[in-house]
């Protein structure tokens, strides 16, 4: 009999909670499979081509929640054990090649960068934000808020559906204080070259905010050679995570641009920061690191079960091949689709892990078209997006492709 991976997993439904836990546990530490990895999915029924909205979780990280959910039953055979964990941390640092101590867990992205603005002081500190028209659109709210409460603020508009780095160097002043940026665009897919702005940025004395939501876990994200100071992203997406977790980043020169605006239990809570709370008391106890400045109350604790094995599982597999194995398919959409008809809007040399095209009515003219198909793909009332992951193959993309042929 031949015992596949699902296989288990449909076994192990009849198993108490204790032989589930350890069944799964062997699944969790078997080799890490090629690309496509469908195995390590539910059979969705459906082709699932919307993965920049919410990628779906994993059998093992499924199993990971789980295990923590038997302890909180207080189940006698669960694993013991503490709830929380490091492990993510360890991870997520390891995946942009960022210190422990310059990574801490947060409630989301848009909570990330609330942060970091409070801690820098704005808006009463006044001076100068430079944001562009691709950034999240709940930021770009705060900041035309902050540009009505004492902070003068920019916004540049995109030009051929990028950002144009001339664009952001003529626009910094001796007072600009932070860029503001999405690394990869929600609405267009286009990449900054996050390098090259934090190389003008910084000779301009001012400090960079990257969103990395739609790019940490499939795009090689490298703190330490492009220069980033600030980055916050959720895990829903790319990280193969949940809701209400994700992660926080701060280079350690760039934490001391920061004033103290969080005091929370957690943020005591460093044993593996390298520096012990006794050694901060200046800081009333709070440890000079990322989990010192951000860390607040209770987090998501099946949150971090589920990005324990996700974020394993991205390193193992290797962002760089995640991402080159995406590209393939992301570059053929870019190539096919205007032969189609379509407008394509994402940028060429933007690789990103989704490809978005402007068509008005796109939601009413598209929507028939893919429940036929059996294709979920996130559709607007101006544009579409197709954002494949690992699970996902190229005749995944030729059947969407089928799909889209004679709409336009």
């Amino acid at each position: 009999m031949k015992i596949t991976r699902r296989g288990l997993i449909k076994t192990t439904a009849a198993l108490p909670i204790a032989s589930m836990a350890l069944a799964q546990t062997n699944i969790v530490s078997a080799a890490v499979p090629s690309l496509p990895d469908k195995e390590s999915f539910e059979k969705m029924g459906f082709t699932y081509l919307n993965n920049a909205s919410q990628h779906p979780i994993s059998f093992k990280s499924s199993a990971e929640a789980e295990t923590y959910l038997a302890k909180r039953r207080l189940n006698p055979k669960a694993p013991k054990g503490l709830h929380d964990s490091n492990i993510p941390i360890e991870n997520f640092a390891k995946m942009i090649n960022a210190d422990f101590d310059e990574v801490a867990y947060v409630q989301s992205t848009s909570a990330g960068e609330q942060m970091i603005v409070r801690g820098l002081g704005f808006p009463e500190s006044g001076g100068h934000i430079i944001t562009d028209e691709f950034h999240f659109h709940p930021s770009l709210i705060m900041y035309d808020w902050m540009a009505h409460n004492g902070m003068d603020v920019t916004r540049i508009e995109g030009r051929n559906n990028r950002i144009d780095l001339s664009d952001i160097k003529n626009a910094l002043r001796p007072n600009t204080k932070l860029i503001a940026l999405s690394l990869v665009a929600m609405e267009t897919g286009f990449k900054h070259d996050l390098k090259a702005v934090c190389e003008i940025a910084h000779k301009n004395g001012t400090l960079v905010y990257a969103d990395m939501v739609q790019a940490a876990g499939t795009v090689p994200i490298d703190v330490k050679d492009c220069g980033i100071d600030f980055a916050a992203c959720s895990s829903y997406k790319w990280l193969m995570g949940d809701f209400g977790t994700g992660f926080i980043y701060a280079s350690k020169q760039a934490q001391n641009h920061l004033a103290r605006t969080n005091f929370g239990y957690f943020g005591l809570n460093t044993p593996s920061a390298g520096k012990a709370a006794e050694d901060a008391k200046e800081n009333y106890g709070f440890p000079e690191s990322a989990s010192g400045l951000f860390a607040i109350g209770t987090r998501s604790f099946s949150g971090v079960a589920i990005l324990k094995q996700s974020l394993t599982y991205i390193l193992e597999m290797g962002v760089e091949n995640i991402h080159a194995y995406s590209k393939n398919m992301t570059d053929h959409l870019k190539t096919e689709l205007p032969k189609m008809g379509y407008n394509v809007i994402t940028p060429n040399d933007s690789d990103g892990p989704m490809v978005v095209v402007s068509l008005a009515g796109a939601d009413k003219i598209l929507k028939p078209r893919m429940d036929a198909a059996n294709i979920q793909i996130a559709l607007y009332p101006d544009r579409f997006r197709i954002s494949p992951s690992v699970f996902n193959d190229m005749a995944d993309i030729d059947k969407l492709l089928g799909a889209l042929k004679g709409a336009v």
